[in-house]
């Protein structure tokens, strides 16, 4: 599940997590690193698992957890790792993007997220945490959010949950329609995807639906597109898109539904 920022409050984002997790008593791992490793002033960022957590259990999630470090040599552990292990869901929260691969690539950590979805689990995210599901890593640059293609060759790529797609948010506040354009001009074999605040799109094998509130962007160069138009097309709630197919399979009524009642288990 991949979200493009913003609040979830009506969209139904959460509920169809959880509920694609297990219900409320799934395993759920909450990764908040996003949001920094360190402070202002340089110091190693603490956070606070009651906080982190605490918007779950509000919802009535039993059992969540926190994982988080600094050091990609923790990350690397065996002790580390236990809690994904039998983890049903991991949400990985907004922020910059690069401070998750600064923590996480290349380790052991990185694998077993990718083990939670093998065995059937679910990998969310908001924001960063969206960005970071894809291939390509936009706006990666540790020198500001604006850069949309990094210099750093440690931040272009992503986790790849979702293979060969570079993933954009917050499309419509910050209008950022445009912006990875030149991405799927230098790669044109990814398919974009930019994604609108309170809207997120769940994916099933090649397929994925749009929830949420709002609009969905893709950016496929294999579509013939004329000249006057934009080299993207828009998906609206209830769209179905065959990721490998690059074909709208069913056309939703556009209209935000409902949020789905979370399952007990």
């Amino acid at each position: 599940m991949i979200q493009g920022g913003g609040a979830d409050v009506g969209a139904g984002i959460f509920e169809t997590f959880i509920n694609r997790a297990g219900g409320l008593s799934a395993k759920i791992v909450v990764v908040p690193t996003a949001r920094g490793n360190k402070t202002p002033d340089g110091k190693i960022k603490v956070y606070k698992e009651e906080e982190v957590v605490a918007s779950w259990k509000k919802r009535g999630v039993t059992s969540v957890r926190m994982l988080h470090t600094h050091d990609p040599k923790i990350a690397d552990t065996e002790e580390f790792v236990k809690i994904l292990r039998d983890a049903n869901g991991v949400w990985f929260n907004g922020g910059r993007q690069w401070n998750i691969v600064d923590s996480y690539a290349n380790t052991l950590t990185y694998h077993e997220f990718h083990k939670v979805l093998e065995r059937g689990g679910v990998i969310g995210g908001s924001s960063a945490g969206a960005t970071i599901q894809g291939d390509y890593l936009v706006r990666g640059a540790t020198a500001g959010s604006e850069i949309v293609m990094t210099p750093e060759p440690e931040h272009e790529h992503g986790f790849a949950f979702l293979r060969k797609t570079a993933i954009d948010q917050h499309i419509n506040t910050r209008n950022r329609w445009d912006d990875i354009i030149p991405v799927i001009k230098r790669f044109p074999n990814l398919l974009g995807i930019g994604l609108s605040e309170s809207t997120a799109i769940v994916v099933t094998g090649d397929r994925f639906e749009v929830i949420g509130k709002w609009k969905v962007a893709i950016h496929d160069n294999t579509r013939v597109y004329q000249p006057w138009e934009k080299p993207y097309y828009v998906l609206s709630p209830g769209d179905v898109y065959d990721m490998k197919k690059r074909t709208i399979e069913k056309y939703g009524t556009g209209v935000p539904v409902s949020p789905p009642v979370i399952q007990a288990k």
